[in-house]
């Protein structure tokens, strides 16, 4: 009696690891693999909409810009991202990112090394983003309360209302050129600008940079 040595097909399965034509050793790796699918793209957005926000700004709380760099933040905003004075963590000038947010609007600031004007760091923006709809009103400039000047550019469209404004904010004994770059950029929905309006502007008007300037 002759015992046959050829191999089985390729992609053959036992008859005992069979069901429904599909290898059952398959399934334990691929339910797992589809519940971690699930999770990623359902269950985690799912759970951060579903925990709000508890970090509410409070009167007498101060953002922390780096270097000495202060502002005052809305109060009743929440604060998503960045630091306030104080913190054991203190804020870097050069990579900054703070987030501030309500019903309706955002607030997000973004630091940067930058070696020159602050109005030629917003064409650096503008350039690297292209054309960004409702950033189209014509550009202007705003002092804030500690005597530093900033660029503005602000405009309207379908998706909202925006307001851009770049400033270079100095260190105590910096020269103005070598200070790295701030971006303050604020999104609203579309109306909701003029209710933020007052906000808005007292949060851009109390920038600081370190003292000793």
């Amino acid at each position: 009696m002759s015992v046959s040595t050829q191999e089985p097909p390729r992609g053959w399965v036992p008859v005992e690891h069979r069901f429904l034509g599909l290898d059952r050793r398959t399934f334990k790796p691929a339910l797992i693999a589809l519940g971690i699918a699930l999770v990623l793209g359902y269950g985690l957005p799912a759970l951060n909409a579903a925990i709000p926000w508890h970090n509410e700004i409070r009167a007498g709380d101060v953002l922390d810009l780096g270097a000495g760099a202060t502002a005052v933040p809305p109060v009743g905003w929440q604060l998503e991202n960045g630091t306030l004075t104080g913190s054991a963590a203190p804020a870097t000038p050069a990579s900054l990112q703070v987030t501030l947010a309500t019903g309706g609007a955002t607030i997000d600031l973004r630091g940067a090394p930058y070696t020159g004007s602050a109005a030629a760091f917003l064409d650096q923006v503008e350039r690297s983003e292209g054309d960004a709809p409702g950033v189209d009103a014509a550009r202007g400039t705003v002092t804030t309360t500690s005597g530093l000047t900033g660029v503005v550019q602000a405009g309207t469209g379908p998706g909202g209302d925006a307001l851009d404004v770049a400033f270079k904010v100095p260190a105590a004994g910096q020269p103005a050129d070598a200070a790295p770059a701030l971006l303050v950029r604020v999104r609203t929905a579309p109306d909701q600008f003029e209710h933020h309006r007052d906000a808005v502007t007292a949060f851009v008007r109390s920038i600081a940079p370190g003292a000793g300037r």
